[in-house]
Parts: structure tokens; sequence; C-alpha cells
């Protein structure tokens, strides 16, 4: 399973570290990179990004804690809204 840490060099300039599932491959990625979905349940709530080495599409659950660093660090967020 991949993983994502960050932090940032300058505070427009955050920088994550992630992993992919496919090729096992590490790297660092700009907030540009990544895409969050906030839904109304952990299920509906993910981070996803391309990885540069095997072009794979990675998508991954976000708990609260990623949300936050992902958030915090610029990554553009789409809030997905149920139907009721």
């Amino acid at each position: 399973m991949g993983t994502v840490s960050g932090y940032a060099r300058e505070l427009s300039d955050a920088v994550f570290k992630a992993a992919c599932p496919d090729c096992r491959g590490s790297f660092e990625l700009a907030a540009g990179a990544f895409r969050l979905a906030i839904g109304g349940s952990r299920r509906t709530t993910f981070y996803s990004f391309t990885c540069p080495d095997c072009g794979a599409s990675v998508r991954k659950p976000a708990g609260e804690r990623i949300v936050q660093l992902l958030t915090g660090g610029g990554v553009r967020t789409l809030r997905l809204h149920s139907r009721v």
C-alpha cells in the first residue's frame, strides 16, 4: 500500500513523499500533482495522483490526518456532496 507524507520547503512550496503500489516506486511530488476528494464518509474520501515512474493512476483512502496534511499543503480539493 502506498503512503504519503509531506513537508514544506517554503510555505508555498509543499512537497509530499508518495509511493506507488503498482511499481513500488517512491518519490516526491508537488502539491499540484495530487487531487483530494472529500466525501461524506471514509469510503468516499481519497487522494489520487499519477505515478511518475510507471504512469499508473493511484487512488488511496485519506483519513483525517492525510486530509489535514494535503489541504494544509495546498492540494486541490473537491468536496463531494451526497444526494438526499
